[in-house]
């Protein structure tokens, strides 16, 4: 297996001095430090949908202002927040993970999002994990048809 380093690609034990032996965790611990990250959407999360749609111009300070003034709630509280764009051609996604933002856009090659809120559904919309996944494909979440989250086992 080779990976890259530095410019030029090695091996995995080009780098161990001689006489030993890169151990199986310690690999595995450098290829996970190495590997890029990714945000994981958990059914655990919470997700915040503004209704309104916002100034794309924004970077993450005004996205985090906007979590603040419009959606009541703390930009730092690792929930998910989604805002769409006047010609709702793009949504932009603000999330903090603990060492600082992320900030995602989508924006669709052609066509509009076809399902977002009205302003009588409140001013925040939650949504569990599945449905932002569904928005996200342009779908609408609250009519597509999914295993329910909590279903008893029988014993």
């Amino acid at each position: 297996m080779r990976y890259r380093n530095g410019g030029r690609y090695r091996s995995k034990d080009e780098d161990v001095p001689p006489g030993q032996n890169r151990s199986k965790h310690s690999w595995d611990l450098q290829v996970i430090l190495e590997t890029p990250a990714m945000i994981q959407i958990t059914p655990h999360m919470k997700i915040l949908l503004a209704v309104e749609p916002v100034d794309f111009r924004k970077g993450i300070d005004g996205m985090a202002a906007l979590c603040r003034t419009v959606l009541k709630s703390d930009p730092f509280s690792g929930c998910l927040f989604v805002f769409l764009n006047r010609r709702r051609t793009a949504i932009k996604i603000l999330s903090y993970d603990g060492q600082g933002f992320w900030l995602c856009q989508k924006r669709l090659s052609k066509g509009r999002f076809n399902w977002w809120p009205t302003k009588g559904q409140g001013i925040d919309k939650p949504l569990d994990a599945h449905e932002l996944q569904m928005l996200i494909w342009n779908g609408d979440p609250f009519h597509t048809q999914v295993a329910p989250i909590w279903r008893k086992i029988p014993a």
